[in-house]
């Protein structure tokens, strides 16, 4: 440990005498108070936190991937092209010593800098949102700097797929299909079957019911909140639509209805409280719809009805957020090392480059495997080209698809701004996979490749 912390001192120095750390503090600092002056809000608890949450974390993130990417390929790089590590290569130290420690030192300087501008961020939102009115600073404690879980109805997946099963079963048993039309046939009849689950008819009514779990022991007196959205059969001429809701089982738990119905837009999210204590003993919430228009009423299966509720702090949950953009900061950190253990600091800042801007083209990717061409339709043929390029290409993108697909869901910043609880479970699922599952394979292909390297030969070469 003494070896690894006198390395990683000296990536500490390193990074002082090249003014990185100064530089990257006060551009950091420079975002965190510019971009709330620069972007006005509107005025809004939501609109508030959109400016200071999202901007700036997003803008604090991406300044300390860029400085880790470039740090992480220019400590150990420049270090061998400039003879310096040929003389640290002689003392009695490992070189994965000397790997681990230049990554323990990026880490390091990392944690501080996230650590400065994360305060910075809290700090400033405390301070300014004491300048809104008072109704949106009680909408900012109750709805967005809080970390609210959430519950929502069951979706009767499994149902649904042996309903489906048994249909097709009974109608292939009376007419025999080819093997497209089953297909076609099995994902028709799933969808009306979904449907029925979703659709509200003119004048019906539609329940649903909320395991609120465990959460139930320590809600008891505390508001919830009901977050909502519909599709509508056919537009309203107001561009609205009634909404009549009821909360609770008569005679059993505490009621709540909404007096007269509720001026709802279709396709758009609604959040509205209900008051505490309207689930059973079991911590089950019933709610009850009734559709008073004259068109039916849509309720996706997915995300038509949700239950929020408080579950922990904001600063807890910021904390954590920023833990998650942390374990961003070691892949990066991970993958500049790695690129940089066997080549020139321009090629491993240039390949590094390349593999972050992979992951910005999983759209791209996804298409050209959906297409099974990498070239796309063929207008000399007619038909979707399959050139020996696809051979290649599309196994590559499925491969790195999966890849990416293990990491990109952990992005802090949106569940911030919202409100929403990132949980510890959370976070240790994204160091697992983010540091441990794909950091530790290229630490070892970075570890291996450094161990393997002439360095008496290295200034000659490039």
């Amino acid at each position: 440990m003494q070896r690894l912390l006198a390395i990683a001192g000296l990536t500490w120095k390193a990074a002082f005498r090249f003014r990185l750390f100064l530089v990257v503090a006060v551009l950091l600092l420079a975002s965190v108070v510019g971009l709330p002056i620069l972007i006005k809000d509107d005025g809004t608890a939501r609109g508030f936190t959109q400016i200071l949450l999202t901007y700036t974390l997003t803008v604090i993130t991406g300044l300390l991937g860029l400085s880790t990417l470039w740090l992480a390929c220019g400590t150990l790089a420049r270090d061998i092209e400039e003879c310096q590590m040929q003389m640290v290569a002689t003392k009695p130290i490992a070189r994965w010593q000397i790997w681990l420690g230049k990554w323990l030192g990026i880490m390091s300087l990392n944690a501080a800098l996230l650590a400065i501008s994360g305060a910075s961020v809290f700090l400033l939102l405390q301070w300014r949102s004491t300048k809104l009115p008072e109704a949106e600073q009680k909408i900012l404690r109750n709805e967005v700097l809080v970390a609210r879980a959430s519950a929502r109805p069951p979706t009767f997946e499994r149902e649904v797929e042996a309903e489906t099963d048994r249909q097709l079963k009974e109608t292939l048993e009376k007419k025999r299909v080819t093997a497209v039309d089953e297909k076609l046939l099995r994902q028709q009849i799933k969808e009306t079957l979904k449907g029925d689950l979703q659709l509200v008819p003119p004048g019906a009514m539609r329940p649903w019911q909320v395991d609120l779990g465990a959460a139930r022991n320590y809600l008891r007196g505390q508001p919830l909140y009901l977050r909502v959205k519909f599709n509508a059969g056919d537009k309203s001429p107001s561009g609205t639509f009634g909404a009549l809701w009821q909360v609770g089982i008569p005679q059993k738990t505490e009621l709540w209805r909404t007096p007269e119905p509720m001026s709802l837009a279709p396709d758009t999210f609604h959040e509205f409280e209900i008051p505490p204590n309207l689930f059973d003993e079991n911590g089950k919430l019933t709610i009850l719809f009734i559709n008073p228009n004259n068109v039916p009423l849509l309720f996706p299966i997915e995300d038509g009805i949700e239950v929020l509720y408080r579950e922990s702090s904001f600063g807890l949950n910021f904390a954590r957020g920023l833990g998650i953009i942390f374990c961003w900061m070691a892949l990066l950190a991970t993958l500049g090392l790695a690129a940089a253990s066997s080549l020139s600091f321009p090629v491993a800042a240039f390949a590094s480059l390349a593999v972050l801007g992979m992951t910005f083209s999983t759209s791209t990717m996804t298409s050209a495997i959906s297409d099974g061409s990498v070239l796309g339709y063929n207008s000399e043929t007619g038909v979707q080209g399959q050139s020996p390029v696809d051979l290649v290409a599309l196994p590559v993108f499925k491969a790195v698809l999966k890849v990416i697909n293990l990491a990109k869901d952990f992005s802090p910043i949106d569940s911030l701004s919202a409100g929403r609880s990132i949980t510890w479970s959370e976070l240790g699922v994204a160091f697992g996979r983010i540091v441990l599952l794909l950091g530790g394979p290229l630490a070892g292909i970075g570890i291996w490749s450094f161990n393997r390297r002439e360095l008496a030969t290295a200034q000659g070469t490039q």
